[in-house]
């Protein structure tokens, strides 16, 4: 079994599980970017900005995961997730705005579900897949 919501608290600590909610709450943003569509994605220049800060969020809130849950659960890729944070931050020049909305339309919902699954104290261990993220 995944240890759900208090299993994950007790061994990483409440902070692990909050940070996790808020991970969740910013794919709910991107999601919303996202059913605006791609051609009023490609013609409104706020919105990849907008999932700019969606990335620079969920990078930040990685950063303050436990180490030891970042590598217990590879399966979400979150260094991935860290390492688009750290390009949309630092080489702001260099982002892909076809590569950021399939990280908003495809990789993240995909996050956002193991997370959930994650989350859930029903899901089986054994489902646990590989998702492709930001």
């Amino acid at each position: 079994m995944t240890p759900g919501r208090a299993d994950l608290a007790t061994e990483f600590g409440p902070r692990t599980v909050e940070l996790l909610s808020d991970m969740l709450g910013f794919a709910a943003i991107a999601e919303r970017l996202v059913n605006r569509g791609k051609e009023q994605w490609d013609a409104d220049e706020a919105l990849p900005l907008a999932a700019e800060a969606v990335v620079l969020k969920l990078g930040e809130a990685v950063a303050r995961l436990p180490p030891a849950f970042v590598h217990r659960h590879g399966h979400l890729r979150l260094r991935a997730v860290k390492g688009m944070r750290d390009l949309v931050a630092h080489e702001y020049g260099s982002v892909d705005s076809e590569i950021l909305w399939e990280a908003m339309a495809v990789s993240l919902p995909a996050l956002a579900s193991a997370i959930t699954h994650l989350l859930a104290p029903s899901a089986s261990a054994s489902d646990q897949s590989v998702v492709e993220t930001p």
